[in-house]
């Protein structure tokens, strides 16, 4: 069997094409980053994740190339950013419709194409379809595409790349049941062999449930906070109900999933989707609300300096180095609107400074702030509480329980 070209090593492609390796797979890796490529290719990863560190050494003993051209091969997965336009809300796909030009410059004959980019419904049909065509293949034949969206989270990646279901989403059963083969080689999960546009839509249709959700927990915090009470305690009480599962409130949506998906959605059905657009509203709204908060607070502390005040977390999630979307990058934006530049900044997981107001360990964080905006729930102020016991908290992820006087989301 030919090699399995994975084309992009981001979050999303390294740990796959790990994965495939680990378990026997011949798996060349590319990437047009050659610096990342290099770092691989010297034995080192280019984010932390747990538990990846071991499958990258299973996966080097089984002899995974990196490299930044293109293999000729018939069998490619691409794993490529798919951002969306800030005017029309539609999927930006200059990065799949880039690879698979690329795909088709050395790519053979009966060639198995699977994007595995979340798209939105009708990305195959819009953008892939038309390059495929435009260069004189026919579908089907020369080339069998394959949409196999990807279903993991940054933190717990390994676990769920070998337990979480798949779904494959192809034009023929048997290359559905082809591309299936690939990925029962690690996956232990229930894998769904469906058509291209379902496949695109059950991806972005998951990640917009959970964004209404956490829209919902969001604006119940917003009531609770007018009206004197403690939302943790109504959303636990509501929760006991057998058919009620409200999630939790935060300072935002980070991540390349929840926050991007749902835009596709009302970019490309924007007389349909008002739910969805308000809960993307919502969402996106609420590092205004912390910022309007951490003023109150401020106003009510007697603090009027924004230096006494630290921001803990910059990533988008807890214990992961992953920043996309960060509630906490949209927060910051906000103070350099109102040029409000000397915020203190910390995040233990983030390892290079970022940011002139950015200090790389919690002891500096500490000195001299009087309030800490608590934006992330990594485990060391989990685990380090009574650090905080003569400060004033604003905890946004209902964590802590030690301080001189807390608020609450």
């Amino acid at each position: 069997m030919k090699d399995l070209n994975i084309i992009g090593l981001g979050y999303i492609g390294l740990p796959t094409a790990l994965m495939f390796a680990k378990n026997g797979v011949e798996v060349v890796g590319t990437d047009l980053n050659e610096e990342l490529v290099n770092t691989l290719n010297e034995g080192r990863l280019t984010f932390q994740e747990a538990g990846l560190e071991k499958v990258f050494k299973s996966a080097l003993e089984n002899k995974i190339k990196f490299q930044t051209k293109y293999e000729v091969t018939n069998r490619y997965i691409i794993t490529v950013p798919t951002p969306y336009m800030k005017d029309s809300k539609k999927i930006d796909a200059k990065y799949v419709i880039a690879a698979t030009k690329q795909v088709l410059e050395v790519c053979e004959p009966g060639t198995i194409l699977v994007i595995e980019s979340t798209i939105s419904p009708g990305t195959m049909d819009k953008f892939v379809r038309p390059i495929i065509e435009e260069k004189g293949f026919k579908i089907g034949e020369d080339i069998h595409l394959v949409h196999a969206p990807e279903r993991i989270i940054p933190g717990n990646m390994v676990y769920e790349l070998e337990h979480n279901s798949r779904t494959i989403g192809a034009d023929s059963k048997e290359v559905g049941e082809e591309v299936k083969s690939w990925y029962d080689s690690f996956c232990k999960g229930e894998i769904v062999v469906t058509d291209i546009k379902t496949a695109e839509m059950s991806k972005v249709v998951e990640n917009t449930f959970r964004d209404i959700n956490i829209a919902f927990a969001n604006e119940l915090a917003k009531m609770c906070d007018k009206e004197g009470m403690d939302v943790y305690e109504l959303i636990n009480i509501s929760n006991k109900h057998p058919r009620v599962n409200i999630l939790t409130p935060g300072p935002g949506v980070g991540g390349h999933c929840i926050s991007v998906d749902p835009w596709f959605l009302v970019g490309d059905y924007p007389d349909i989707v008002n739910v969805v657009l308000g809960a993307r509203e919502v969402n996106d709204a609420m590092p205004q609300y912390v910022f309007e908060k951490i003023h109150k607070i401020m106003k009510e502390n007697n603090i009027k300096d924004y230096s006494k005040v630290g921001l803990y977390g910059l990533t988008y999630k807890e214990n992961v180095d992953d920043t996309r979307e960060s509630p906490t990058l949209q927060l910051l934006s906000i103070f350099n609107k109102y040029n409000i530049d000397n915020v203190k900044i910390y995040d233990p997981m983030i390892k290079e400074k970022k940011f002139d107001n950015q200090v790389m360990n919690m002891d500096t964080f500490l000195i001299n702030t009087e309030l800490v905006v608590v934006l992330v729930n990594h485990d060391e102020i989990k685990n380090n509480q009574e650090l905080l016991n003569y400060k004033i908290i604003y905890d946004t992820r209902n964590i802590i329980t030690v301080g001189k006087r807390i608020y609450k989301i």
